[in-house]
């Protein structure tokens, strides 16, 4: 079963015709800042589980380790992400999606 039908097996009706309401373009745009959004998320969790570790290698505590573990971090979060992460992107995507669908429909 795909992520995005994981939880929502009874509404997989209304997401595929809310996907019809939508265009691909805005379809793209919403996953696109769905997984950027889980990227952030990821990104703070790998910051804080990193942030106290000491001592030599990637993670380590020297001068030049602050900045590159950060970007190492950030790196990390987006590749998670794209890879589905922790499925939080899916959710998100849904729900841009049911939302910018219901507003096609209202004519707003």
């Amino acid at each position: 079963m795909t992520g995005i039908a994981r939880g929502h097996s009874n509404t997989d009706l209304a997401f595929t015709e809310a996907l019809k309401k939508v265009s691909p373009q805005a379809q793209a745009k919403a996953k696109k800042t769905s997984q950027d959004f889980e990227a952030v998320f990821l990104n703070t969790m790998f910051s804080q589980m990193t942030s106290s570790v000491k001592g030599e290698g990637p993670f380590g505590d020297s001068v030049g380790t602050g900045p590159w573990r950060s970007m190492l971090t950030d790196q990390y979060a987006r590749s998670f992400a794209k890879a589905g992460g922790l499925g939080l992107s899916n959710d998100i995507y849904r729900s841009l999606i049911m939302k910018q669908a219901a507003l096609s429909g209202s004519g707003a």
